[in-house]
């Protein structure tokens, strides 16, 4: 199986390390400490967002990458590595198109917000475009990375149902509804799709 050579691009992976797990850490305290939630439904609310969650597989990615020990494997073939950009983009795109107006972070909050947003996917999108091999990308696997969203979606949905929290406005069944939020969901999926589908050309252009 084919893997990436860390070498490459190592100042990148190591900007990557630093600022992602720097970002995660930061947010977890300041989530804990910020909330008038009771600390065990805070973490569970920190665990809850597609952001974090997306994250730290770009942590754990980039970490791979930087120590490359076998426990890494997974993390550094460039199909996991794919699915991962396309995750972490639609993180940006949501973000910055959509809820970024919605509120106005200070202090730590706001660097926090723009390493998790901004900075650490465009780290590691830069990183794939230019370091990941992508020729023995295949047209199937994308449904396949439909996978991770999908169970986050029912997660969210059913978590939401029973705490009354959703952890983003677009899928607030209690607001909208079930109708509005599915219609939602699947827009948000032809996002996923449509990246998805993007990568496996690029990487066709490369063979």
């Amino acid at each position: 199986m084919e893997q990436v050579n860390a070498k490459r691009g190592n100042w990148l992976v190591i900007a990557g390390v630093i600022g992602a797990w720097f970002a995660l850490v930061a947010q977890f305290y300041l989530t804990t400490q910020n909330a008038l939630v009771p600390v065990d439904e805070s973490v569970i609310r920190y665990f809850s967002f597609f952001t974090v969650l997306t994250n730290i597989i770009v942590a754990v990615c980039f970490t791979a990458l930087l120590f490359k020990k076998e426990w890494g494997s997974f993390f550094t073939k460039p199909a996991t590595l794919t699915a991962t950009a396309v995750y972490i983009t639609v993180v940006a795109i949501i973000y910055n198109l959509i809820l970024r107006f919605t509120w106005e972070p200070k202090g730590l909050q706001m660097v926090v917000d723009e390493l998790l947003h901004a900075i650490v996917p465009l780290i590691f999108v830069v990183y794939w475009l230019m370091y990941v091999p992508k020729n023995t990308l295949k047209w199937r696997d994308t449904f396949s990375w439909l996978i991770y969203p999908f169970i986050y979606l029912m997660f969210i949905l059913f978590r939401g149902s029973v705490s009354g929290f959703y952890p983003y406005p677009f899928v607030d069944v209690a607001k909208y509804g079930y109708e509005t939020v599915f219609v939602n969901c699947f827009y948000v999926m032809l996002v996923f799709l449509g990246l998805s589908f993007l990568s496996v050309w690029i990487g066709s252009k490369a063979r």
